[in-house]
Parts: C-alpha cells; structure tokens; sequence
C-alpha cells in the first residue's frame, strides 16, 4: 500500500508547529515529523489587540520554513489552523490573507469551542480514561473539558495562557505576594464554572507546558521508564516542582533539566493553573497527554471515513499496531491464546493458584506480544521484548500497566524476571511481584507448546491427582520440539502451582 502522509500546522500564540503524521494499516495516524519554531505571535499584539507588521511577517517567514519540509513528503493533505492570538486579533481577515497570499496556506482560524473540542477529543482517542476533565494551556488562552462515559458534556475557554498569566509576575520568579495574587485570580475564574467543582476524576493536561512538567517531574525523581504519555502525578507532585522552580536564582531556572528554554518564563504561570485546577476539581490524578489539538483535528477527519468520532478500541488498536510494527503472526498469537486460556482454567479450576478475571486480561493482553523481542534477536528475544513494551508508549496504558504488560510478556525465568523488575521493586507489593512471575511463566509454557509455530498441540485436558498434576496434549503430528521446550520450561509453573507436573504428548 502506498504510504499516505498528512501534515498539520499549528498557530499558537507562544509556538507555532508542523507536524507530519504516516497513516498506519489500521487507520491512525503516527508522528514522523514535529517542527516547533518559537513565533512568540502574543508578543505582538499592540493594546487594541491588533497584529502588529512585524508579527505578520514572523508568521509568515514561519510557514515559508514549514514550507521547506512539506516539499519532502507525498502529501495527502495540509492543515493549517490557528488559535487564541489570530482568533483574537481584531485584524484576523488581513492576516488570513496576507498569510495566504505569500503561502498558498488556507488558514483555519479555530473558534474557543473548537479547540477545547478537539482537545477533548485527543485525549478519548488515546486513552482509556472514559471520565475525566482536561485543560490545554496555552499563551493566550485556556481550554477546559468535561467528558463522562468518553462524551463531551462541557467546554469552556479562558481568555488567559501562560504567556498573559506571566504579567503577574514582575520578574520570571515570583515573590510570594505575586503568586498569592495569581492563584486568587485563578481560582475566582475557575469557581464560574459549576462543573469543574469537586469532580474527583482524573485531570488530563494537554500542551508543551504540560510536557515540561513532567519531564522536570521525571528528571527530579530519576524515572525509569521513556515516555511521556498517560504519564500520572499528584497533587504533591506538582507543588514540589513549582516548590523546586521558585526557589530557584532565575540564571538557573532555564538551565533545569526538563525545561525548554523558551518556556522558561511561562512555566511557573502554567503550573499555578494545573495546581488551581486540581485543587478546585478534587481531582484523583494528574495525567499527561501528548496527543492534542493537532492530532484531535485529525481525529475528526479520519471520522469522515469511519463514520465514528470516537474509536470504540484504543488500547486493542493500539497493540495490533505492535503486532504489525514487529511482523508478529496473528494465527499463532490465537494458538497461544487458546492454550493459555486452557491452562489457565484448568489450574484455577483445581484450585492449584488463585487466579482472577483480571489476571486474565493481562493474560491475554501480553499473549499478543510474547515473544516481540524475536524481532530484533532471537538470543535475547526476552530483554528486547521487555525493554520494547516497557518503553514504547502504548495508548490506553498508563506506565504502571504497560511494565506489568512487559514483565509479563517478556518472562524467561525467576533470575531473568528479577533482574527486569529490580528499578521497579517499589512499584508492586509483593504478592503482586509473585503474580506477575507466575502469570509470566504460565504464558511462557504456553508460548513453548506452539514452539516450531505449527500449532501441532491442538488441545489440553487435565487432571489432578496425588498430589500431581497431569496435562494431556492432543496433538496432529510430531511434537518433539515441542516436548523438549515444555519440559524445559514447566518447572516455573510447578514452582507457582507446588506441585509436580507430568506432560503426555498423544496423537
């Protein structure tokens, strides 16, 4: 199939970005290019909210560049819309034209509505959260949202962003006085929306000053794992990093790890917001989401071909991208779905471990991927499938399941499972540790019955008795790789269950 390719540009009032998306088998759209030029178009808006000459012709010279990197790609399409600034400016017709006339780009001036819209629905097409309120913090403006069961049911935007809230502050730290008087200003703004009070759901954040956060959250903490996306703090979390920020001398404060340099200045204002709006919506956690409006006006386009604004399976989608990514083969991953399904009740059904319906879904989840890392190296298949799953951000996963998804899909034995789960020890109590190891080896003597990829073992019976369990493996031809494999490996799931295990391959 030939590769389609879509480019969008976004006109903020801080930064101004291309960013250009491959279209995947499935359907969504993957990043392989993001340009970020720093435009700063809110600097030149004069007192009657009028674009100044030289702030048209920053835009300009802007897209021109963008320009340069569009010619590279067989476009399908070009999107080219702005915000808060150009919404705002009173000479906004002019600039459409000019920017037009000098391009060639039709400029789609996006109403408040809109982009907390898509907002909105950037953040339902990449995560499994089906209830929760996100806020995009921008320079000029703030996009808030409320959706339950993954609906919209509110919208608002403010008329403030990071770049006006700084106006507070009279040099790029605040005095306690000045950040007082931010946090009352904020709070008064936020408590006219009845809506965003108490709702004790998760708050998503979408945005560069959102990012910044983070990785300054992650660099502070020594955070294991890559990835940003449905990355998840606290309320304490975001204090002790504002807490870090304002204690700082101002030379130092461009130099922090995690912080770009030209969101230096704003980043303080953008953590007052998400602090405020914790606090004021009673919010259960704060979670990062890298996918925004760009890819939410996307989201909408692709409806246009599906029918459906909302995809109905993110997460599933999501890992059939790895399974195509990494040529993994479906019609052995059901084979060994169906073997583990067996197993799996047959020890729950004899009592032999206690097992859930939720360990079967992580289960299944990690039965798709067994095994990826034979990809890069079959040797070292194990690391690499653990290293892969455990840094490659996967939508609908928070980090916490996506090592889970690892550990288990990854599983070779104890020693290999504790060497991969020693920089996350903390995470899991130990009984989870135990499960994890166990529901690990299950699927790794599964993966062993199907070794040559044959599915020459078409079924499981089994039995227990004396203290022993007997598995009978119904096969259509000859299975030595296979009994070779599984002997090898049943020792695991003997150590999880304590008792003996006893194969009888017939034909």
């Amino acid at each position: 199939m030939k590769k389609q390719y879509y480019a969008i540009i976004d006109i903020g009032s801080n930064t101004m970005r291309l960013v250009i998306y491959l279209r995947e088998q499935g359907g969504r759209l993957k990043e392989v290019e993001n340009v970020k030029a720093v435009a700063r178009l809110r600097t030149f808006l004069d007192e009657d909210n009028h674009l100044n000459k030289a702030g048209i012709e920053r835009l300009v010279t802007t897209l021109k560049s963008f320009q340069d990197v569009l010619e590279i790609y067989p476009l399908q399409e070009v999107v080219c819309v702005a915000t808060a600034t150009i919404r705002q400016a009173t000479n906004k017709e002019e600039i459409v034209i000019q920017a037009e006339k000098e391009t060639g780009m039709t400029m789609r001036i996006l109403s408040d509505q809109e982009e907390a819209y898509y907002g909105y629905l950037a953040v339902v097409n990449s995560t499994s959260i089906s209830t929760g309120i996100t806020v995009d913090i921008g320079g000029g403006s703030t996009e808030v949202t409320y959706f339950k069961d993954r609906e919209l049911q509110h919208a608002h935007s403010f008329p403030f962003g990071a770049l006006t809230l700084k106006e507070f502050f009279t040099k790029e730290i605040p005095t306690d006085d000045e950040l007082q008087k931010l946090r009352i200003y904020l709070t008064k703004h936020f408590k006219t929306l009845p809506w965003l009070s108490d709702k004790e759901v998760p708050l998503i954040a979408i945005g560069g000053s959102a990012r910044n956060l983070v990785q300054i959250d992650q660099n502070l903490k020594e955070y294991p794992l890559a990835g940003l996306h449905q990355y998840k703090m606290y309320d304490t979390d975001i204090k002790n990093v504002s807490n870090y920020l304002t204690s700082l001398k101002p030379e130092k404060l461009s130099k922090v790890e995690g912080l770009s340099k030209d969101r230096a200045d704003i980043i303080i204002p953008a953590i007052e917001v998400f602090h405020s709006l914790y606090q004021i919506t009673q919010a259960d956690s704060f979670i990062l989401s890298r996918k925004g409006l760009r890819d939410g006006v996307f989201y909408e386009q692709l409806s246009k071909e599906t029918g459906s604004i909302l995809f109905p399976n993110v997460l599933e989608d999501s890992i059939q991208e790895l399974i195509n990514d990494y040529n993994l083969e479906p019609k052995q991953i059901l084979h060994v779905q169906y073997l583990t399904r067996k197993l799996f009740d047959c020890l729950k059904e004899n009592g032999l471990i206690h097992l859930d319906k939720k360990d079967w879904n992580l289960l299944k989840r990690a039965s798709y991927l067994c095994n990826l890392g034979e990809y890069i190296d079959a040797e070292s298949s194990a690391q690499h499938t653990f290293y892969l799953l455990a840094n490659r951000t996967i939508d609908g996963l928070m980090h916490k399941d996506r090592l889970r998804l690892a550990l288990i899909a990854s599983y070779k034995n104890k020693t290999v499972f504790k060497q991969f789960i020693k920089p996350y020890k903390s995470w899991f109590l130990k009984d989870e540790r135990k499960r994890l190891r166990h529901l690990g080896a299950l699927l790794k003597f599964s993966y062993c019955l199907d070794a040559t990829k044959r599915q020459v073992i078409k079924d499981i019976t089994c039995s227990h008795k004396n203290n022993k369990l007997y598995l009978t493996l119904h096969c259509e031809g000859d299975a030595t790789p296979e009994e070779y494999q599984s002997e090898k490996q049943k020792k695991h799931v003997e150590k999880a269950i304590k008792k003996e295990i006893e194969l009888d391959f017939k034909l």
